[in-house]
Formats: structure tokens, C-alpha cells, sequence
């Protein structure tokens, strides 16, 4: 392999592993658009059509912070030959499902192979470039790994409304086809090492992870803890980290070394990184929902909102991988992006529901610049006292904590959707009374009194959608808020040695 002491870049490798993590960030936002019309299909009721979701989510969650150890033992060329195969084979049998059960277990192998590819394609480009050209490698890998997720559903929108739903996995065809052509023919064998699989370990760690990941996935769906499922899965979730936490740190084969978090900056990038992905990621998943069923957006145009955020996603990660990372302190770029994000939120806290596709448009475009003076800086911080040898261990619980982070988000925002409309649409209906002025100013141009039951039933889908208005805009402001929380965190990380720009792991 390259070392990163040279000066010479294989551009097949990268573009090679960039495609291969762009197979695993597209797809997990693509699918979300065409949820709907596989539902219809398998003829699935709502929830029974989330699993799809959440069977990828959960076991690419379990598998992921396991990428340094299974690397170490069968080396990284066969472990990524090996999960770009196996994550293209699962694609096209989910494509070609016949049922809802059979898609979701599809779905879970899936997400089993696309696990590695994050962590892996960010090992082997970074081994590949030489320290001083890290910030560049940082710019073209964050092209692919932020703005593909970013315009997933513009993508997933468009193959299904012009084609199929199966498309938004067949997809996956061509791009897999060409990074395994390349990864075969450039790619060379490493060494690997006899490492003893601590059984002990991955289990306590796919038990507290894979039904953490099930509470934030399913809570809301399931309404929290009055359902029996969910409060054993947080149970068992909890036994299952201390578990695991005990057995790290007590065990010196562990199949995940917890030790990393000793590192200071790694730990509090950790934080920032996770609470960054709450308030992106709870952003992006409500604003399709918000548009279509409150603002009326068709389904393209709903994708098309995304396409600026992502065309500014792109140019903030150029300009700050290439540029801005050797010029600036990164805690100073990184507090910036924390402040666009957060006034993005705010500006999409202040709509209303006239508000047509710019003034949606320009707050994504806003944050999107924010992801990349975020990103970048994160990864150079956190990685920077990790040794060479960490590096694929260090990524995958990195990719790990934005994971849930994001997980974490989209449940949230759920939650405070549907508890704010409860509440907005109490208090609004204490005040609009059959002897409201307001409310028979809005009924006269329609010839319909408050007291009467039509004029009734259209107050109250107007309380409906203004409650429901209300609930969204508090979402946005609280995550706003919670970007400028994360802020304070940045000036207890160390800054980084001059020229010391050492990784960049991104997701």
C-alpha cells in the first residue's frame, strides 16, 4: 500500500474507494423517498414499512465499530472486495423482492456489508496520501460522503417517479461494478494478523447497540415505554453497554478498544460530531414530511429543496479541505459551520405556511455550507494523536457516534412533532370559540358561521394545520439551539500541530 510518507496518489484508488463509500451514504437516504410506494406494494401497513429502515440502520450500526478488528485479521483488500460484493448482492435482491419479510432481511444483510465501507474507503485513502495533502483528501472523499446522503431523496424521487421503486436499489449497480473493477486492479494485498475473536464482547456489543438502535428507530412508532418491546429493548440495551464497557476495559483482546476515548480530542469531537448530527440529520428528515403535507410540495419538488444544500455542501468541503484547514485554526472554521447550522434551523423556525421553494431552499443552503467547515475540522481534531495503526478501529466508532447521532435526531424530531401538535392543538382550540371575531372573520368569505357544522370542520383542519405549523417551527428553533450548545465544546479540544493534518473521517 501507499505510504503516507510519499509523495506520489494513486487517483484509481481514490476514486475507488470514494465510490465505494458513496454506495453506502446514498443508499442510506435514497430508499426513504420510495418507502411510500413499497409499502403500497407489499400492501404493509406504516410501521411494518419502517423496518426497512431500521433493519439496515440497526445492523450497520452493530457491524460498523467492528471494521479495525475484522480488517486486522483478513486484511482490508479482501475485506472491502468482500463487503462491496456482498452489499451489491444484497441490492439487487432487495430490487427483487416478492415481500415485505423478505426485503427487510435483505435489508439487514445489506447493511451488515455496507458497514465496512465508511470506515475502510477512509483508512486506505487516507494511508494513501502523503501528510501534506491530507486536506485535499479530505475535499474529495467529503464530496462523496456529504453530498450524496444530502441528495439521496432528490435522486430517490426522481427513480421513482419516472421508473420504480426497485430502481433505488438497482442503482447501486453500476457504481459497485466500477469500484470492485478498480479496487480488484489497483488495490494491493496487505498483511494480516491472527487475532482471536472475542465472542464475549461482540455479543454484549450488538445487544446494547442493535436495541439502542431499535428504541430510537421504533419509540415514537410504539409510543416510548407503554409498549412492552420498547422497555425491554432499553433494558436490555443498558445491560448490554455496561456490559460491553466492563468487559473493554477489563479484557485485552476486546473487540472494540474503549481506550481511544482516553484520547481527549477524540472524545470531545465524539460529542460535537453527535450532537452536529442531531441537528442536521433530525433537519433533513422532517423537511420532506413538512413540505408535502403541510405546504403541499409534490414529491420532485420536494427533492428538489435538497440540491442546493448539497451544491453548498460541496463547495465548503473543497474550499475547507483544500484551502481553509491550512490557513485557520479548526476549532475556529468548525464553530462557524456549528453557527450556519444553527441559523439555518432558525431561519426554517421563522416560516410560515406561505412559504414558497427559495425561502426552503436558501436555510438548507446555509447549513450546507456549515457541513463542511464542521466536517473537516472535526476529522483533523479527532484524529489527531491517533496512531496509523487506529486509524480503522478510531473511524468505525466515529462513523459509529454519528450514526446514532443521527438516529438520535430523526427520533427525536419525531417525537416533538407529534407531542407539539397534541399540545399546540389543545391551546389553540380553548381560544376559537363560535364567538371568536377571528374565527368569523375567517368563516364570512365563505358564507359559514363558527356554530354551524361545516364552518366547525373547517376551523378545525385549519387548528389542525397550524398546530401542526407550530410543532415544526419549535423543532427547527430546538435544533438550532442545540448546534449552538455543541459550540463551548471546541475550546477544550487541543489544536492541532502545524502540518499536522493527520486524518479526515467523515460521514
Amino acid at each position: 500500500m501507499t505510504s503516507a510518507a510519499t509523495s506520489h496518489v494513486n487517483p484509481v484508488i481514490v476514486i475507488a474507494v470514494v465510490l465505494s463509500a458513496i454506495l453506502e451514504v446514498l443508499d442510506s437516504t435514497i430508499v426513504n423517498v420510495a418507502l411510500p410506494h413499497i409499502q403500497a406494494a407489499f400492501g404493509a401497513t406504516t410501521d411494518q414499512a419502517t423496518w426497512i429502515l431500521t433493519s439496515y440502520i440497526v445492523s450497520a450500526v452493530v457491524i460498523m465499530p467492528l471494521t479495525g478488528f475484522v480488517a486486522r485479521r483478513v486484511g482490508r483488500r479482501r475485506l472491502i472486495l468482500t463487503a462491496v460484493t456482498g452489499f451489491t448482492i444484497m441490492s439487487v435482491m432487495c430490487g427483487l423482492s416478492w415481500s415485505l419479510e423478505v426485503i427487510v432481511a435483505f435489508r439487514l444483510a445489506q447493511g451488515m456489508f455496507g458497514a465496512f465501507l465508511i470506515p475502510l474507503s477512509q483508512s486506505i485513502l487516507f494511508d494513501a496520501f502523503p501528510r501534506e495533502k491530507r486536506g485535499q483528501a479530505m475535499a474529495i472523499f467529503g464530496l462523496g460522503v456529504v453530498v450524496a446522503p444530502v441528495l439521496g431523496p432528490t435522486v430517490g424521487a426522481i427513480l421513482t417517479e419516472y421508473f420504480s421503486w426497485r430502481m433505488v436499489f438497482f442503482v447501486n449497480l453500476p457504481v459497485a461494478a466500477l469500484a470492485l473493477l478498480l479496487l480488484a486492479g489497483e488495490l494491493p494485498d496487505d498483511k494480516t494478523e491472527d487475532v482471536r475473536i472475542d465472542w464475549k464482547g461482540l455479543a454484549l456489543l450488538a445487544l446494547g447497540i442493535g436495541c439502542l438502535q431499535f428504541v430510537l428507530d421504533q419509540g415514537e412508532t410504539m409510543d416510548w415505554l407503554s409498549s412492552r418491546a420498547i422497555q425491554v429493548s432499553v433494558i436490555a440495551s443498558v445491560l448490554g453497554a455496561l456490559g460491553f464497557v466492563f468487559h473493554a476495559l477489563t479484557s485485552r483482546n476486546s473487540v472494540v478498544d474503549l481506550r481511544l476515548f482516553g484520547d481527549r480530542n477524540f472524545a470531545l469531537c465524539n460529542l460535537i460530531i453527535a450532537g452536529f448530527a442531531v441537528s442536521l440529520f433530525g433537519g433533513i428528515a422532517i423537511l420532506p414530511t413538512l413540505v408535502q403535507s403541510l405546504l403541499d410540495f409534490p414529491v420532485i419538488a420536494s427533492g428538489h429543496l435538497f440540491i442546493p444544500r448539497g451544491l453548498t455542501a460541496g463547495l465548503s468541503m473543497v474550499l475547507t479541505g483544500a484551502v481553509l484547514v491550512n490557513r485557520f485554526d479548526p476549532r475556529l472554521l468548525a464553530g462557524i459551520g456549528l453557527l450556519l447550522t444553527a441559523i439555518g434551523n432558525f431561519m426554517m423556525g421563522a416560516i410560515n405556511l406561505n412559504a414558497g421553494f427559495w425561502e426552503l431552499a436558501w436555510p438548507g443552503a446555509i447549513s450546507g455550507l456549515g457541513m463542511g467547515l464542521v466536517f473537516v475540522p472535526m476529522s483533523i481534531l479527532a484524529f489527531e494523536s491517533i496512531s496509523k495503526d487506529r486509524q480503522d478501529e478510531a473511524s468505525g466508532l466515529f462513523n459509529v457516534t454519528r450514526q446514532l447521532g443521527s438516529s438520535v435526531g430523526i427520533s427525536l424530531v419525531g417525537t416533538w412533532v407529534v407531542r407539539g401538535l397534541q399540545t399546540n392543538t389543545a391551546v389553540l382550540s380553548q381560544n376559537v370559540t363560535p364567538y371568536n371575531p377571528a374565527a368569523q372573520e375567517y368563516l364570512s368569505p365563505l358564507g359559514l358561521a363558527p356554530d354551524s357544522a361545516e364552518g366547525a370542520a373547517i376551523l378545525g383542519q385549519e387548528i389542525m394545520r397550524q398546530a401542526e405549523m407550530i410543532s415544526y417551527l419549535t423543532v427547527f428553533n430546538n435544533l438550532g439551539l442545540l448546534a449552538l450548545a455543541t459550540i463551548p465544546l471546541l475550546f477544550f479540544c487541543h489544536a492541532p500541530k502545524p502540518g499536522s493534518h493527520t486524518a479526515a473521517h467523515v460521514h
